[in-house]
């Protein structure tokens, strides 16, 4: 069971900007696999809404930020779907706000595990069967929070750093057997997890974005759907930032 674009993989896809990234990919014919921990029931409510609309879609419970748990995932993809041609490693976890004098090493580990480990672990999973096919895409979903440097995310923002320096430096090393590898970089928008967020941040923010709205998540989703597709395939070690200008020097 393949679609004739191949298969997507997106991690953390039961909620939030990966529910959205995996029913684009869906609707633009790849045969999604929708990821995330076992247990969460919104992966198939995903899968559900995927296959009313005529799409091609598993769901695949893993843990991406441990190695046997990866392997064995990519496994399951591949054996159901096939080999993987688009890689979003989307998955995250809790991003809590830590003052500079209560920052311990555990606190920017519990970052990097999501950042730096987990979209390792799976890239190295699915590039046996990019390197067959000759081809691939990788899409990582970064931050503007690199440029924003809002006191009190110093690990986030040092973690989301250095996944935008594994973009860079995989587009290099990959790119020459036709893998490209780029990052998405939304600015604030508004998913299920910023539901008890006080209306004046909100309108804060709004009133610093050139474009005048907020971000939606199909605007995240359709840029991914842009990386994935042909038309992207001379890009490689970029970074697309989906803020509505809000970071414009």
């Amino acid at each position: 069971m393949v679609a004739p674009d191949g298969v997507a993989l997106v991690t953390g896809a039961s909620r939030g900007l990966g529910a959205f990234i995996a029913r684009r990919l869906a609707a633009d014919g790849w045969a999604v696999a929708v990821n995330d921990l076992p247990g969460v029931e919104q992966a198939h409510r995903v899968r559900d809404e995927i296959r009313a609309q005529g799409g091609v879609v598993e769901v695949f419970a893993a843990d991406v930020t441990d190695e046997a748990s990866v392997t064995d995932l990519v496994a399951r993809v591949v054996d159901r779907l096939g080999p993987v041609d688009v890689l979003v490693p989307n998955a995250t976890g809790p991003q809590p706000f830590v003052e500079v004098e209560d920052l311990t090493w555990q606190t920017h580990l519990d970052q990097l595990i999501f950042f730096v480990k987990s979209p390792t672990l799976l890239l190295q999973a699915v590039l046996p069967g990019m390197k067959a096919k000759k081809g691939g895409r990788i899409i990582q979903i970064g931050s503007d929070m690199f440029e924003r440097a809002v006191p009190g995310t110093s690990a986030y923002t040092a973690a989301k750093g250095a996944q935008l320096g594994l973009t860079r430096t995989w587009a290099r090393e990959l790119g020459p057997l036709g893998i490209t590898v780029n990052l998405v970089a939304p600015g604030w928008i508004p998913v299920e997890r910023h539901a008890g967020v006080a209306t004046e941040h909100l309108r804060d923010y709004l009133a610093e974005v050139p474009l005048g709205r907020m971000g939606v998540p199909e605007d995240v989703a359709a840029t991914v759907s842009f990386l994935a597709s042909d038309a992207a395939g001379f890009l490689n070690g970029e970074r697309i930032t989906v803020n509505g200008g809000h970071t414009i020097d």
